[in-house]
């Protein structure tokens, strides 16, 4: 029992931090409660149902009432509001991202696409080792036009007055695009918190990689040449993880096309790297930790 106590009073600290971080971008964004609640009766339903079935048998109203708290008749109101297709924007977005990414990343790695100094080119759009190449190389079958629209879109790469393509930035970062950075927000925390959920589960017999380094009291004078020195070396370790997959990726793609490729379950995925800073806590003014 006092176990139970401890993991209960745990499990409310970390929410109210995590809803803090997220509450602050909601008001922000001028998202009322009323309107988290209403969403958050909706997830907590949906997990319900998807999540947390009994094994061989149908989820019922019944059980997903009992998991969420709700009144059945707030179940069965929730369940009838129709699907605004989030989870197929929500793919739609992670592919289209994967496809510039890998671009991209092929624009700074791939030898045909650089400069003497082993910077990346400009390009022009057609040609051996144009534009349209590089997409069909590093990004499969999407149209060259509709990938150089994306680029654009997030402003990676800018046209110069003799019609070659520049890249503008060495990672596909929106930066014009509220959003796609709020799409973000979803995507990558949806990620974080899957990661440490499977880790407290399945921890000991099956971890996941997730550590940070932290020093509680720096000198701001040192924050911004950590920030180039952390982003630099961070951006090598992606690359270098990429190369790894993006390897296997082509071997998988050439299996495809000569019809050997086994038809394994097929997973997504990645690791993520973020930087973060915050004012250091006075002494005996903050939060237990």
């Amino acid at each position: 029992m006092e176990q139970l106590l401890k993991s209960a009073r745990a499990l409310d600290a970390a929410v109210l931090k995590v809803m803090r971080a997220l509450f602050r971008v909601l008001v922000r964004h001028s998202m009322s409660y009323t309107a988290f609640d209403e969403l958050a009766r909706r997830a907590y339903v949906e997990v319900a149902m998807k999540d947390f079935a009994i094994e061989g048998k149908k989820p019922t109203i019944s059980r997903a009432s009992i998991l969420s708290g709700l009144t059945r008749k707030e179940v069965r109101r929730l369940l009838s509001i129709p699907a605004d297709g989030n989870a197929a924007d929500g793919a739609e977005g992670a592919e289209r991202y994967n496809r510039a990414a890998r671009v991209i990343t092929g624009w700074v790695r791939d030898a045909d696409f650089l400069d003497p100094t082993g910077a990346p080119r400009a390009l022009p759009f057609e040609g051996a080792q144009g534009f349209a190449e590089l997409v069909r190389r590093h990004s499969g079958d999407m149209p060259a036009r509709a990938v150089l629209d994306e680029l654009n879109r997030v402003g990676a790469v800018h046209l110069h007055e003799d019609q070659h393509l520049q890249l503008s930035t060495r990672a596909y970062v929106p930066i014009t695009s509220p959003s796609d950075k709020l799409e973000i927000l979803g995507v990558d925390v949806q990620q974080l918190i899957a990661t440490i959920d499977h880790n407290i589960e399945h921890g000991p017999s099956d971890p996941r990689f997730q550590r940070k380094v932290m020093y509680e009291s720096v000198a701001q004078s040192d924050l911004q040449p950590f920030r180039r020195y952390s982003a630099t070396h961070a951006q090598a370790l992606l690359e270098r993880l990429d190369r790894w997959l993006n390897a296997r990726h082509i071997a998988e793609t050439t299996a495809v096309q000569g019809a050997a490729m086994d038809a394994g379950p097929r997973m997504r995925v990645g690791v993520g790297i973020y930087y973060f800073e915050e004012p250091t806590t006075p002494p005996n003014q903050g939060e237990p930790r």
